[in-house]
């Protein structure tokens, strides 16, 4: 013991008298950097000696001096800033959390209200009591809803204290999401909101989008094209890209994220994808970790901005589109965006990221899926349930180079975005002779070939013509695109082999029917169909 003892002193003797020193030496730093009486006298002791060229020196080295003692003034004040900024009473702690959970309670009590409300307005205009008496009913049981709710209001927001406890202090390397955490970390404590263009209009956008593709990218689309594309953003949330390789499909997305400066999320679909785990990830319970994918931090990471984000499937029907997507397929058919939700844990752990509510994450709107197609012998065919919710469009070629002037990227919001969209269906509605026509078309396809264009086709027709219409072109050009993509594709599944009458016939009717050569894309998709057998 006694050597230990000695050896102790020795050992820690010496550690802490290097520590004294180093202390005395900074001390003795600060007391002549800041004792200007004494460096005065030296200054004055050589200045009579001092040439020109000297006292410059000497007033450099001066300067040189105060900015450094300006420096550590201001990076003393940063560091107790940042040490005290989120420090709040235990008290006042308490106060915000009873002040939040009140908060709640009135929000849905008010949401109650509302629905009364509105029931009680659908009642008077459609002379119907049965709304309001349900509604009655709903109010005898008042006591114990609000007990129920109150829980409800209780147990989210202690929810929400447990993730605004845990963020953005918690360590990724801790958390079973690290890189969900990480997400976490940054836009709590960097993220800095952009300036938003809130003047820019469609027809601007797709101008500027193909100018800044050509200037910045050397990546070349006709403006048509840029219109079909930016028109399918106003009506789906999946958009396919399909023909040869190298015309720039996965580009095309790519384009897009660079323009708007929020970079697109390329996922390389694998062909031995099969489930849902290949794009949502899985809990590995031997690492006590979860295995995140770029996908899941794509969506997740989207919740915390408003900007456009697109994420790419790139080559998508190399595996069964069908088995590994169709959980997206049917969450994006809710009709509520709030109901648009991913389960990715069945429990929820006090250091789980933010955004994770009872073991899933929303998908936000400013969320838009661009699969890629190769429509080749190493990929499978895509179903019908995947086209009928998405809006394809063919690239089969590259469009020639051209000229322009240097264009910018710009900042959008997805709600200006969205909004723009709404007042085009406003102001460009399809005109009531365009919707006769196309019933006709409609019975025609049902009584030649068996086929129809159903109500999901018929909501994107609506939808996708006055967004195409705002963006610079024409109902009939709209129109020709939307049929040749959304109804002509189903015949692909017939046996054209036998109805090549039938395809020369229905392309005289469309002349007859819109006007000779306007159905330009539907004739040309015709005569494509008629030379594949």
């Amino acid at each position: 013991m006694d050597n230990f003892l000695r050896y102790f002193f020795q050992d820690m003797g010496n550690v802490f008298r290097a520590l004294v020193e180093l202390i005395v030496a900074i001390g003795n730093f600060l007391n002549y950097l800041l004792n200007f009486p004494m460096r005065m006298d030296i200054i004055k002791r050589y200045n009579e000696e001092f040439s020109t060229l000297e006292w410059i020196l000497m007033l450099i080295v001066n300067l040189i001096l105060l900015a450094l003692i300006g420096l550590m003034i201001y990076g003393i004040v940063k560091l107790c800033k940042k040490l005290f900024r989120f420090r709040i009473s235990p008290k006042k702690y308490d106060e915000l959390v009873k002040q939040v959970r009140q908060l709640q309670r009135d929000l849905i009590r008010a949401n109650y209200e509302k629905d009364k409300l509105l029931a009680m307005r659908v009642a008077e205009f459609s002379g119907d009591g049965s709304v309001l008496q349900d509604f009655g009913d709903l109010e005898e049981e008042s006591t114990e809803e609000n007990v129920e709710e109150d829980s409800e209001a209780e147990a989210y927001v202690a929810n929400e204290n447990r993730n605004t406890r845990y963020s953005p202090c918690v360590d990724p390397s801790t958390s079973r999401f690290f890189r969900l955490t990480a997400v976490d970390n940054f836009y709590k404590t960097e993220y800095v909101e952009p300036i938003y263009d809130s003047e820019i209009t469609l027809p601007e956008f797709c101008e500027r989008f193909r100018k800044y593709a050509a200037s910045q990218l050397h990546l070349y689309y006709d403006l048509d094209m840029m219109r079909y594309f930016v028109a399918s953003l106003g009506t789906a949330r999946i958009i396919i890209l399909q023909g040869i390789s190298g015309t720039g499909k996965t580009s095309l997305p790519y384009a897009f994220g660079k323009f708007v400066q929020k970079d697109t999320t390329v996922v390389s679909v694998q062909p031995s994808w099969r489930e849902r785990t290949e794009l949502y990830g899985y809990f590995n319970e031997f690492t006590k970790k979860y295995s995140e994918t770029d996908f899941l931090r794509a969506i997740y990471e989207s919740n915390y901005y408003r900007d456009p984000h697109m994420v790419i499937l790139d080559e998508m029907n190399i595996a069964r589109v069908e088995y590994y997507f169709a959980e997206m397929l049917s969450i994006l058919e809710m009709p509520r965006q709030d109901e648009w939700k991913v389960d990715i844990v069945t429990a929820v752990w006090d250091n789980d990221p933010c955004l994770i509510g009872k073991g899933t994450v929303q998908i936000p709107n400013n969320v838009w899926f661009v699969g890629t197609i190769n429509n080749d012998d190493s990929t499978f065919a895509v179903a019908d349930k995947v086209y009928d919710r998405a809006i394809p469009i063919d690239l089969d070629s590259r469009a020639d180079a051209f000229e322009c002037e240097d264009t910018p990227p710009i900042y959008i919001s997805t709600d200006h975005l969205n909004r723009l969209f709404d007042e085009a269906k406003e102001k460009y509605p399809i005109s009531q002779e365009m919707l006769d026509k196309l019933d006709e078309v409609n019975v025609y396809v049902i009584k030649t070939f068996r086929l129809a264009f159903g109500n999901r086709i018929m909501k994107q027709i609506k939808d996708y013509v006055p967004c195409f219409i705002a963006c610079g072109g024409t109902e009939i050009q709209a129109v020709d695109f939307i049929v040749a993509k959304k109804v002509l594709r189903k015949f692909e599944s017939l046996s054209i082999g036998f109805m090549k009458d039938e395809l020369t016939r229905f392309s005289n009717y469309l002349d007859k029917t819109f006007g000779k050569n306007t159905m330009v894309i539907c004739k040309e998709y015709i005569d494509r169909l008629k030379r594949m057998n």
